[in-house]
């Protein structure tokens, strides 16, 4: 693709960056066949390929964006399966959070837009606020039949249907708080190893458990976990609602207290069981690429991060004497496989460990989840969501497993089936408990 950006404009990174990303696309289009809102809306503007046009625009004459742009940016996923079907390696990730950079320091949106936008960028990134927001939130659910909803094959949300999304995925109960900020959990036996295990944010309210079956797994099999004091959210969600100071100041925070930990006990590596954490961890390197202080410490933090399946495999577990005749429906996370490229390990080891696995059909697809898509563009994210139901219902699974507690939550608000995460199936394979869902 051609550009005409200017050398004064070049001077800057994040706009050499996009050039670069930009000049690499050939038009081919490959993208709207995996793109979830294309497959859905059949508009070329919510395509990869149509996004592309717009941001370039955008960038190039370094204007305001309008309410059209603004409109099919938000509506992107940021799934990034347009980034595994690409033939020419084009990085949309990058270019896609430039942009939203852009919307959210240029584009003035209405009022209760951007406070519904400021509530859900302050309470979600802190958990002891984010319960409470669910216990508020579970009291006022029976007033959400009060609230209009959106007419049929509405794409563009209202206020108020946002509220009634954000109050339909308050759960009904929430589990008691899991292990506390520094806690160390020794190895059992000779230790093999130490590593930290990133706590989360939404998942440590909705899903203690998920972390406490990692925990249970590896000091079961000689690992040091230690739950770093001071760290914070990874930076994710406000990073994919563009507010970069934010996401930027939690990635440096983050970086200094795991330095931190590796000087005090050293670290093999740094877990994290929400891959979409998981995706922008890893790619902290690129983001404090231009910060003097903080590059070589991002580089190396991106380097211990990996996925709870990537250390896993790693450790060789004892393949179980038994096997059992549960059927795992495998929901591959977005962020796991298009984000970190991580497809076939997390179904080989519930396989080795004696489950029966199946994959679902249209695997590349979204299931709507997104952060917090789900909320700021609900009527897409639902009949992605119903899509995603339909499909795996097909392989008629006893348990969906995914390794994302965002997917977790998505799925299980529209199937009766358990939902639980790749690392409680193995906890259980290997020693542990059955899961539970509370």
């Amino acid at each position: 693709m051609k550009t005409e950006f200017t050398l004064a404009q070049l001077a800057d990174p994040d706009i050499a960056e996009a050039d670069k990303i930009l000049r690499k696309c050939v038009h081919c289009g490959f993208c709207t066949a995996t793109c979830p809102t294309y497959v859905l809306l059949g508009d070329e503007l919510d395509s990869p390929r149509g996004r592309i046009y717009l941001i370039k625009e955008m960038l190039e004459k370094d204007k305001p964006p309008t309410a059209e742009v603004v409109k099919h940016i938000d509506r992107c996923l940021s799934c990034l399966a347009c980034m595994t079907t690409c033939p020419s390696g084009v990085n949309y990730m990058h270019l896609v959070d430039q942009a939203r950079v852009k919307v959210e320091k240029e584009y003035v949106r209405p009022l209760p837009e951007r406070l519904l936008r400021a509530v859900l960028a302050f309470v979600l990134p802190r958990p002891k606020l984010f319960r409470l927001s669910m216990i508020l939130a579970r009291l006022a659910r029976p007033l959400a039949v009060l609230l209009p909803s959106s007419p049929p094959g509405a794409t563009t949300p209202t206020f108020f249907r946002r509220i009634k999304a954000m109050l339909a995925l308050a759960p009904a109960s929430l589990p008691s708080p899991g292990a506390a900020p520094g806690t160390a959990f020794p190895a059992a036996g000779t230790r093999r190893g130490r590593v930290a295990l990133l706590q989360g944010c939404a998942q440590q309210v909705l899903a203690p458990r998920i972390n406490q079956a990692a925990i249970n797994l590896l000091t079961r099999h000689g690992i040091e976990v230690v739950l770093v004091a001071d760290e914070q959210c990874c930076g994710a969600l406000t990073h994919h609602m563009g507010d970069d100071a934010d996401a930027l100041a939690r990635a440096r925070a983050n970086i200094s207290v795991w330095t931190n930990e590796m000087a005090r006990g050293g670290l093999d590596a740094i877990l994290v069981t929400a891959s979409g954490c998981g995706t922008v961890i890893k790619d902290y390197g690129f983001l404090l690429r231009e910060d003097r202080d903080y590059a070589a410490r991002a580089e190396t933090i991106s380097a211990l991060a990996k996925d709870i399946t990537e250390y896993v495999a790693s450790l060789d577990l004892p393949v179980p004497q038994g096997r059992s005749d549960l059927v795992i429906a495998y929901h591959s996370a977005c962020s796991l496989q298009h984000g970190q490229k991580i497809t076939q390990l997390p179904k080989d080891l519930l396989s080795k460990n004696g489950f029966v696995v199946k994959d679902v059909p249209e695997s590349h697809l979204c299931c709507g989840s997104a952060g917090t898509y789900n909320i700021l563009q609900p009527d897409i994210a639902n009949r992605l969501r119903d899509r995603k139901v339909a499909n795996i219902a097909t392989v008629k699974p006893d348990m969906i497993a995914a390794g994302n507690i965002g997917c977790m939550v998505q799925i299980a608000g529209g199937t009766s089936v358990p939902v639980v995460h790749t690392i409680e199936l193995l906890d259980w394979a290997t020693g542990g408990s059955r899961p539970g869902l509370n």
